[in-house]
């Protein structure tokens, strides 16, 4: 498994319509989060690059 905390990845972060902050990482397909604060969302996004990293 790679380690992600070895590498960095830029996320992009737009507000939608609803209020929630929502990521996506260019880098990796289909790997996007979304979350009530900023904070929350780089938790979730996190998460969802380690879930991304495996598939790779």
């Amino acid at each position: 498994m790679i380690n992600p905390t070895n590498r960095e990845f830029y996320v992009i972060i737009e507000r939608d319509e609803d209020g929630y902050y929502v990521g996506e990482v260019p880098q990796l397909q289909a790997c996007y989060s979304q979350g009530e604060t900023i904070d929350e969302l780089i938790a979730n996004m996190k998460q969802v690059i380690e879930l991304c990293l495996e598939d790779v």
